[in-house]
């Protein structure tokens, strides 16, 4: 049967006490996947240096997922079932190869599926005094407790009661050297349907005026203009070359300067350098998608300049309020955003290739560039301001090749200099700047998880040193603001929850107001 985790009877807590898994022996199997969504010999793969610092640094995935219904046990497991047969790779562990540079493999070992299926019991007082502060509650002390190191790591924590948004939610998690979030939600895509439709139809993404396009220099054709164009047009096309080399020369050297000493000021958002644990709490607000849209349409922009611009303003908003700072020039905070480096121009046709005969030119795991990415703390009298300052800065990164270079970088390091090295890297980009910062498209219609409709998706992750974390997930008509915080550095976490939802509503106001003005004139 599923395995329980008992609340603890002296404190009251309904998470106190959650056990760790018990150990079981490993068992590697060397057979082939066949046509699964792996190499023909998984037990084989070699780790990629990528998920080796992952796993050196201890870097986990939790997503919580609203449902619409209450859980049913046996239908669930028969869905997690068939998600381990269809990705063999999350039944593997990372095994050492023998080799002489302490290399390591992905071994397939023996699973069942409900010793990955954790149902609580809770404290019922606290539950029905506030559910909503109970899943969040549980959710949090995931980051506090280990995980079985000879099973594949993953779990799903089945919490089977209402709250304010979902008649039940499920909590997943799973290390983040299985992959990055491109292919983590892809992996959701091929194991859900539709929920409205009575076949297996595939969720659909965004649709093409919501879906936002892949821009930038990794992604932009350069070919010559033919000379019948004229001059001017080829003048264009080697100062395009020109301009594309500086700002990679220039963001490379940034990226090298920040490893090497280049630091963050001391500001309330950032973490004391220490080595001491500290927990993370995982809360999040639905935003509306067609708040975000609006403000796109209306200045012009993409949808990654409104959710930087929204994140500066909130933050500033935090900020200034917080500290009682009168001092309203501008202070820069950096944040480290993980770009997929994945050709696929949408998230639709990166499933549709795993789940066609090419899926063996899909790579599994983690594809993720860097870009070193500047928030300023300011405050404003029109609010798209923090707009136009957002697409200047993304529109300038977006002509550089500071992903796939950053990309190439770690994984040289990693490869020829051992997971050490790499390691240290990325704890440097962490200690010196002061959040991390991601976006995800998600499906535009509501999909089933094992049998489940959901209600909705809050990814993030915990084990990055951080104090706090920022994540997008677009889902139907909402977008959810998840923020991972450390406890004692946020206890007033709900409050900047608070500050991104004002501030895209006086956003949005605003952008009304200049509508109806340009209308006017």
């Amino acid at each position: 049967m599923h395995r329980e985790a008992a609340m603890d009877p002296v404190s009251g807590s309904p998470w106190a006490s959650v056990p760790g898994n018990r150990l079981l022996p490993i068992r590697v199997s060397t057979e082939p996947a066949g046509t699964e969504w792996t190499p023909e010999n998984p037990a084989e793969e070699p780790v990629s240096p990528t998920a080796r610092a992952m796993e050196d640094i201890g870097i986990y995935i939790v997503v919580t997922i609203g449902l619409d219904t209450p859980i049913k046990l046996s239908i669930f497991r028969a869905g997690i079932e068939s998600l381990l047969a269809r990705c063999p790779r999350l039944g593997c562990i990372q095994v050492a190869d023998g080799s002489s540079n302490g290399g390591a493999r992905w071994a397939r070992t023996a699973v069942n599926a409900e010793d990955h299926m954790i149902v609580p019991r809770l404290d019922g007082a606290a539950v029905a005094a506030d559910p909503d502060k109970a899943v969040e509650d549980y959710v949090a002390s995931l980051s506090t407790l280990p995980m079985d190191r000879s099973r594949a790591l993953l779990e799903f924590h089945l919490l089977d009661f209402p709250t304010s948004e979902a008649a039940s939610t499920v909590a997943v998690r799973v290390h983040h050297a299985y992959g990055d979030g491109m292919s983590l939600m892809a992996l959701l895509m091929m194991s859900t349907r539709n929920a409205a439709a009575d076949t297996k139809a595939r969720p659909a993404t965004p649709p093409r005026r919501r879906r936002p396009s892949r821009t930038g220099a990794i992604y932009a054709s350069r070919r010559r203009p033919p000379l019948s164009t004229g001059a001017l047009a080829l003048v264009t096309w080697v100062w395009s070359y020109l301009v594309l080399a500086w700002n990679t020369a220039s963001d490379v050297a940034y990226f090298a300067a920040t490893i090497l000493f280049l630091s963050d000021p001391r500001t309330l958002f950032k973490r004391a350098d220490d080595d001491e644990f500290h927990a993370k709490r995982f809360v999040h607000r639905s935003l509306s998608l067609d708040d975000v849209m609006f403000l796109k349409s209306s200045m012009n922009c993409t949808v990654n300049d409104v959710l930087v611009a929204v994140t500066s303003a909130a933050l500033s908003r935090y900020y200034f309020r917080k500290s009682g700072d009168t001092n309203t020039s501008k202070i820069c905070l950096r944040s480290l955003l993980p770009v997929n480096t994945r050709p696929a121009t949408s998230l639709q046709t990166y499933v549709n290739v795993i789940e066609s005969d090419k899926r063996n030119e899909v790579t599994w795991g983690n594809k993720l560039g860097y870009i070193i990415l500047s928030f300023y703390l300011a405050m404003h009298e029109d609010p798209l301001a923090y707009i136009r300052k957002a697409k200047k800065v993304l529109d300038r990164k977006k002509r550089s090749l500071e992903v796939i270079l950053t990309y190439k970088i770690g994984l040289i390091f990693t490869k020829f200099f051992g997971v050490k090295v790499g390691t240290s890297i990325f704890r440097r980009l962490f200690a010196r700047t002061t959040i991390v910062f991601s976006n995800m498209v998600g499906p535009a219609e509501q999909v089933e998880l094992c049998g489940h409709p959901v209600a909705f998706l809050a990814p993030s992750v915990y084990g990055i040193p951080e104090a706090l974390i920022i994540h997008y997930q677009s889902y139907r008509s909402t977008i959810k603001i998840i923020l991972s915080v450390d406890e004692d550095k946020f206890p007033d976490y709900h409050q900047l929850l608070d500050d991104f939802d004002q501030t895209l509503t006086v956003m949005k106001d605003a952008a009304s107001r200049l509508s109806t003005s340009t209308k006017n004139d």
